[in-house]
């Protein structure tokens, strides 16, 4: 396999993804239905979501983040993002633990108390500087 091969973001890298990070920071939590991920469509500013389809969870992430100029802890950090929301029983069959999704800013809360921090600190690193980058593309226009 050459190198460049090994750093490809595909389907299965992102699968990967998904089990480093359930393994880690989520060990206790049951998968009470089953999950997939994929990539999707190329979207600026929804990079991730979480629903049901026909009882299975579908987590699908931003096509931009198969860029390697994206950090993996913002990949990682989406993904994360994604299963605090079915670990709180949206789009997924657990019991519901609150009326919204992210009420009183329980996403970033639950992410800390399971030892997310440095996921937190790079995502909030890269979309400042990513603001940016669309302010400016959207002045040039």
């Amino acid at each position: 396999m050459s190198i460049s091969a090994s750093l490809q973001r595909d389907s299965k890298w992102l699968l990967s993804r998904l089990d480093h990070i359930w393994s880690n920071y989520f060990p206790e939590m049951t998968q009470d239905n089953p999950i997939f991920i994929k990539f999707g469509k190329h979207s600026k500013f929804r990079l991730g979501s979480i629903r049901m389809v026909h009882s299975k969870s579908l987590i699908t992430i931003t096509a931009m983040f198969k860029k390697l100029s994206i950090p993996q802890e913002v990949v990682d950090h989406t993904i994360a993002h994604e299963l605090v929301h079915y670990s709180h029983g949206f789009s997924s069959k657990k019991p519901r633990l609150h009326k919204y999704p992210h009420a009183g800013g329980i996403v970033q809360k639950e992410m800390k108390r399971r030892g997310m921090i440095m996921l937190i600190h790079a995502y909030k690193r890269w979309i400042k500087k990513y603001r940016i980058e669309l302010e400016e593309k959207e002045d040039v226009t």
